[in-house]
């Protein structure tokens, strides 16, 4: 990703450094269980570990790789050049670059797992204190873009908090089934290498040792991983897809933080975008525009071939980094979105009660009329109040069938908010637990 959509730590991840810095840390252990099982000498091994200190030089080894168009057998060769030919004689001892290969490609995987779990954690408390803030801020409920009935400020962050809770769930069940290695050498049957190598390098490394391997990891474990990051991409979008509703002009019950100095349009001064929201948008497609390949390296011929390779030097990179920074950016526009109760309130009356219908309906069913005629009663009133800018209220105590069923009291009580976010602690409770 370019740095626009970047986090340090999270490119760090995908830096050539990192991945040498793996690629030798899988060789030194490996030659250590080697060792203790006395297929290589132990002087050998203990100076693998010459190099630890030592940063890999990424020119000599691009280098390299011009002439032998091989990156492990580059790396390798580098590795031989820092520690000596003798001494780099039994590295890589029965193993295959895969081995190699695909265990860093999981650990960094696992690497940016933590970091999302993380990002994801942050968001969470970010929305929790925004629902437990607006708890009881009313504001209408929308189906299909038009008033339904009321519900409140506190409710839509709580949705969305729990939304991304079950995605920090699916996360951590992503970072354990990407959390193995494979040390199995050619086609993964261990003929030139004992498995104990494998569980040692895994132990050491925080991975748990693939149970059967090709010569490559299965790719279900990747394409899992790459699908529960494209829920999250999901979920991100649609929060941001409510706040830019929300910050429409003839909405505006919230808006983004605009910051002092902040322009909205090159061409128009009065410009106030939601513009991190639009952003998140974008880069949730790209998120997801991950899944399908990530799905289509699953299917690999017989015990191996590179055809998903390419895909992820490609997705693995750039879509951790931009879930990473799009969490981050949704955790500073949750924090700062400016909320406007007024405004949440005169769009609940732009149409004089008429979200009460509902309300009424029910109150006619229950003294007695069909269902069929309050509908229509009910209805009757309602289209006054749409085409005719009426108030529904008077409309209804000036009906003498609805007034046949129900007091003027009665009516009245039908136009109680209260009613409509008497449950908000019963839903708050289910959501954040007791408090």
């Amino acid at each position: 990703m370019i740095p626009r959509y970047s986090r340090p730590d999270m490119v760090a991840i995908w830096s050539p450094e990192t991945k040498f810095r793996i690629w030798y840390e899988i060789e030194a252990h490996a030659c250590d269980a080697q060792a203790e099982l006395g297929v290589i000498p132990k002087a050998n091994a203990e100076a693998v570990w010459k190099a630890k200190d030592v940063e890999f030089d990424v020119a000599r080894i691009d280098e390299i790789e011009a002439v032998t168009k091989h990156d492990v057998i580059a790396f390798l060769t580098h590795l031989a050049e820092i520690i000596g030919n003798e001494d780099a004689r039994f590295v890589h001892q029965g193993m295959t670059s895969s081995d190699v290969l695909d265990t860093t490609f999981n650990i960094q995987l696992v690497r940016a797992a933590d970091i999302i779990i993380a990002d994801l954690e942050a968001l969470l408390d970010a929305l929790k204190r925004r629902a437990v803030e607006h708890k009881d801020t009313v504001r209408i409920g929308r189906s299909h873009g038009i008033h339904a009935e009321p519900t409140t400020m506190g409710l839509t962050f709580a949705r969305f908090y729990a939304e991304m809770d079950r995605n920090l769930a699916r996360m951590k069940v992503a970072r354990q089934e990407v959390a193995t290695g494979a040390i199995s050498g050619a086609v993964g049957t261990f003929a030139n290498i004992d498995p104990a190598v494998e569980a040692h390098v895994c132990e050491k490394l925080g991975l748990t040792p693939e149970p059967i391997s090709t010569q490559v990891i299965p790719r279900d474990r990747h394409a899992a991983f790459f699908a529960a990051m494209g829920v999250v991409a999901s979920s991100i979008e649609n929060i941001a897809i409510e706040i830019r509703h929300m910050q429409r002009t003839e909405v505006l019950e919230a808006e983004e933080f605009f910051s002092k100095g902040q322009k909205g349009s090159s061409a128009m001064p009065h410009k106030r975008n939601p513009v991190l929201t639009e952003n998140l948008t974008g880069l949730a497609r790209l998120v997801r525009m991950a899944v399908v390949p990530a799905m289509e390296n699953v299917a690999l011929w017989h015990e191996r071939d590179i055809s998903h390779s390419s895909v992820e030097r490609n997705i693995g990179p750039d879509t951790t980094v931009t879930l990473d920074f799009a969490l981050a950016r949704l955790t500073q526009v949750i924090d700062k979105l400016v909320v406007y109760p007024e405004t949440m309130m005169k769009n609940m009356n732009k149409f004089k009660g008429l979200v009460m219908s509902q309300r009424v309906l029910l109150a006619l069913t229950q003294a007695g009329v069909s269902r069929e005629d309050a509908y229509r009663l009910v209805q009757r009133n309602a289209m006054k109040v749409w085409e005719q800018g009426a108030d529904f209220k008077t409309e209804l105590l000036g009906d003498a069938e609805v007034t046949a069923a129900l007091s003027a009291e009665e009516i009245e009580e039908k136009f109680d908010l209260g009613y409509h976010t008497k449950h908000v602690d019963t839903i708050f409770e289910r959501v954040f637990g007791k408090s």
